[in-house]
């Protein structure tokens, strides 16, 4: 199997190389096989169909150590930036029964977001347009206003920010 890994670290193009990649570990080993957009061979997307996006890229679970649990789901805006290690959890566990889910609001993630590395999204939170969350936040409660850094276990606004003023359309 090793030999596969040294065809894929001399392919030059990182297009082609990020395709072959994705495609190995998610056709080939099936990992993460019932996502229908590329995932990490170390990311963790459930329930899939219930992620809904402006525009898909990047992909939810696209970098390593992702986590995406859709159960109740999540809406994802355009322009939205993930980092490494983000965790977006939209059901917690019954605390009377674990074999169960408690229903929750859909978690809604607002335009011009940037989510950075290790972050913690929990049920039910909406982040407004224009929210970036500092590395390592545990998000439990809802930020609609936008035009802010939160940051902080449990997060809370750090500073304001203006309008949003790079390019939005992706």
């Amino acid at each position: 199997m090793g030999f596969i890994f040294k065809i894929i670290r001399k392919i030059k193009y990182i297009g082609i190389k990020n395709s072959i990649y994705y495609f190995f570990f998610q056709r080939i080993l099936r990992i993460n096989s019932h996502v229908p957009w590329p995932v990490h061979h170390a990311s963790v997307v459930s329930y899939p169909e219930r992620i809904k996006r402006e525009f898909w890229r990047p992909y939810p679970g696209y970098l390593s150590g992702q986590y995406f649990q859709a159960k109740n789901g999540i809406v994802i805006g355009k322009n939205v930036r993930l980092g490494p290690g983000v965790k977006v959890i939209s059901a917690s566990h019954n605390v009377d029964n674990y074999d169960i889910h408690d229903d929750a609001k859909p978690i809604i993630i607002g335009n011009n977001c940037w989510l950075a590395a290790n972050v913690v999204i929990l049920p039910g939170v909406e982040l407004g347009n224009h929210i970036v969350v500092a590395a390592g936040a545990v998000v439990n409660k809802s930020f609609p206003e936008g035009d802010c850094v939160i940051g902080g276990v449990p997060a809370k606004i750090i500073k304001k920010l203006g309008p949003y003023k790079g390019d939005s359309s992706w």
